[in-house]
C-alpha cells in the first residue's frame, strides 16, 4: 500500500471514530436551571447589600454553566450569533446595574429578561442540538487543519531552501537547515509551556487567555498576510530565498542561513501554539483526545506532504497560492480582532459600549460594540495602506524597467 492510500485510509478511519464518539451530559435546560440558581443567589446577595459577592455570582453563572458547558457556543452555532451576543450583553448589563447601585427592581427585571431568553434558547437547543448528540468530530477537524495549515507553509520554505542548496552544490549546508528547524520546533513547544504556565485556563482566566491569544494571532496573521503579498511574484520569492542563502554561502558563516530557517519555522510554530491554546481553552477535557488525534494525523499528513514535495512530484503555482493564503490570513486577522475584543469584554478587561442598529455577524467577527469595530476599522485602514504601498511599488518598478 503506497503512502497516499495509507493516508486516506487513516483519515477515513479517524473520521468514522470521531463521528461515532458521543459525549453524554446534562440537557441544555439543566444548564439553564444551574444558571438560574446562581442568578437567584446573586439577587439575594444584592438585596442584602453584598454587591461584590452578587457580581461574583453573576460572573460564576457566566463562566461556569453558560461558557464552560458550551451553551454560548451552541447558541451561536445553532440559533445565531446575534442571540449569543444578546445573552452575553445581558450578563454584562446585570453586573453593570449592580455596580451602579441600581434598585432591586431594576436588577431583578434584567435578571428575569436574561433567564427568559436562556430558557427560550435551551428549549430550542434541546430540539435542534441536544447535548447527548454533540460529536467531538469538529475538535478533531480543527486540530487537523491547524497543524496541516501552519506546517505546510514551513515545509514550503524549508523545501525551497534545501532545493536551492542542493542545486548550488552546497548539500553540506542541509544539516544546518534541519538543526535550525528542530530548534525552532523546540522553541515553539517552550512557548506553549510558558503560555500554559502564565495563564490559568479557567473561568475569567480562560476568557483573558482567549482574548489575548486572538489579538496576538491577529497581529501575526496580519503581518504574515502582508509578507505573503509582498512575495506574491515568484521572482521576488526566489530572490528572498536566494538572498538569505547567499549571505551564508558568500561569508562562509551559517548564521544567516540558520536564522532565516529558524525564524521561518518558529513563526509558523508560534502561530500553531496560539491557535491550539485558543482551541484547548474552548474544549471540554473529554474532547482533548480528539485534539491530540487531529494533531497526530496532521503530523503524519505533513510527513507525506514533505516527502512528496522533496521528491519533486508536486509543484504548486506560487502566485495563486500566496494571494489566496494572504487573503485567508487577513480574513482570520479581521475575525480574531472582533472575537478577541469580545472575549476581553466578557472577562471585564475591556469596556462594552453597544451600538444600536449594527448587526452581529459572527463569521466575520463583527459585533455591535465601539471597541471591537474600532480595532477592525484600524485593520481595514492598514490593509488599504499596505495594498496601496505594494501596488505603487510595483508601478514604480515597472516604470523603471520601461525607462531603462
Amino acid at each position: 500500500m503506497n503512502r497516499k492510500k495509507l493516508l486516506i485510509l487513516i483519515l477515513v478511519v479517524t473520521f468514522i471514530v470521531g463521528s461515532t464518539t458521543v459525549g453524554f451530559a446534562a440537557s441544555w435546560q439543566d444548564i439553564t436551571d444551574d444558571i438560574e440558581t446562581r442568578i437567584n443567589q446573586a439577587l439575594k446577595q444584592y438585596q442584602a447589600g453584598k454587591v461584590k459577592e452578587a457580581k461574583e455570582s453573576v460572573t460564576n453563572a457566566y463562566f461556569g454553566p453558560f461558557e464552560t458547558k458550551e451553551m454560548e457556543q451552541a447558541i451561536q452555532q445553532n440559533i445565531g450569533g446575534k442571540n449569543a451576543f444578546k445573552a452575553e450583553y445581558m450578563f454584562t448589563q446585570l453586573k453593570k446595574l449592580m455596580g451602579q447601585g441600581a434598585s432591586q427592581q431594576q436588577v431583578e427585571e434584567m435578571a428575569n429578561k436574561l433567564l427568559k431568553e436562556l430558557n427560550t434558547y435551551a428549549k430550542k437547543l434541546d430540539k435542534v442540538a441536544p447535548r447527548e448528540n454533540n460529536s467531538p468530530l469538529s475538535k478533531f477537524v480543527y486540530s487537523l487543519l491547524i497543524i496541516v495549515r501552519e506546517g505546510f507553509e514551513a515545509i514550503l520554505i524549508i523545501s525551497a531552501i534545501i532545493a536551492y542548496l542542493i542545486k548550488s552544490g552546497n548539500q553540506q549546508k542541509v544539516k544546518t537547515v534541519y538543526n535550525s528547524s528542530l530548534l525552532a520546533i523546540g522553541a515553539s513547544i517552550l512557548t506553549a509551556v510558558l503560555i500554559k504556565y502564565v495563564f490559568h485556563i479557567s473561568g475569567m482566566g480562560r476568557e483573558l487567555l482567549e482574548g489575548i491569544t486572538m489579538l496576538l494571532a491577529m497581529i501575526v496573521l496580519f503581518s504574515v498576510s502582508y509578507w505573503l503579498i509582498s512575495k506574491v511574484e515568484s521572482k521576488k520569492w526566489e530572490e528572498y530565498i536566494k538572498g538569505k542563502v547567499k549571505d551564508s554561502l558568500t561569508t562562509g558563516n551559517s548564521w544567516a542561513l540558520w536564522s532565516a530557517v529558524f525564524l521561518a519555522v518558529y513563526r509558523e510554530g508560534a502561530e500553531t501554539v496560539l491557535f491550539y491554546q485558543a482551541l484547548v481553552a474552548k474544549t471540554d477535557k473529554s474532547n482533548y483526545g480528539m485534539i491530540g488525534l487531529g494533531f497526530l494525523v496532521g503530523c503524519l499528513a505533513l510527513a507525506v506532504i514533505y516527502l512528496v514535495i522533496r521528491k519533486g512530484s508536486l509543484k504548486l503555482p506560487l502566485k495563486p497560492f500566496f494571494i489566496g493564503t494572504s487573503a485567508l490570513m487577513y480574513y482570520l486577522a479581521f475575525v480574531f480582532a472582533g472575537d478577541g475584543i469580545k472575549e476581553l469584554q466578557e472577562a471585564g478587561a475591556v469596556g462594552l459600549t453597544k451600538i444600536e442598529g449594527i448587526p452581529t455577524i459572527s463569521w466575520l467577527g463583527i459585533y455591535p460594540t465601539w471597541q471591537s469595530l474600532a480595532l477592525q476599522g484600524i485593520l481595514i485602514v492598514l490593509a488599504i495602506i499596505a495594498l496601496g504601498y505594494y501596488f505603487l511599488g510595483n508601478d514604480n518598478n515597472q516604470g523603471a524597467k520601461l525607462s531603462s
